[in-house]
C-alpha cells in the first residue's frame, strides 16, 4: 500500500524527491503516513479536500481487495 499512495503522491506533487510515505501497524489496522513538501500540500489536499478523497478511496479499495484495513493521513 505504501508504494501505491507514494506513487500516487509523485504524480501530483512540483518536488517527488520530498514526498515520504510511512506505515505503522496497529490493532490489526495500517496507519499510512504520507508528508509532502509545505509547498505541495494544497496539491495533495485539493480544493475541498476532493484530492485527499480520492487517494483514500483508492487505498481503501485495494485494501478491501487484499482484506486489510488501511487508514491514510497526510502529515506535514
Amino acid at each position: 500500500m505504501t508504494e501505491l499512495v507514494s506513487a500516487i503522491a509523485k504524480s501530483l506533487v512540483e518536488h517527488p524527491e520530498n514526498v515520504e510515505v510511512f506505515e505503522e501497524k496497529s490493532n490489526g489496522t495500517t496507519v499510512i503516513q504520507l508528508k509532502v513538501a509545505s509547498e505541495d500540500m494544497g496539491k495533495v489536499i485539493g480544493k475541498q479536500g476532493r484530492i485527499a478523497k480520492a487517494i483514500r478511496t483508492v487505498v481503501k479499495a485495494a485494501a478491501t481487495k487484499a482484506n486489510e484495513k488501511v487508514v491514510v493521513e497526510i502529515v506535514q
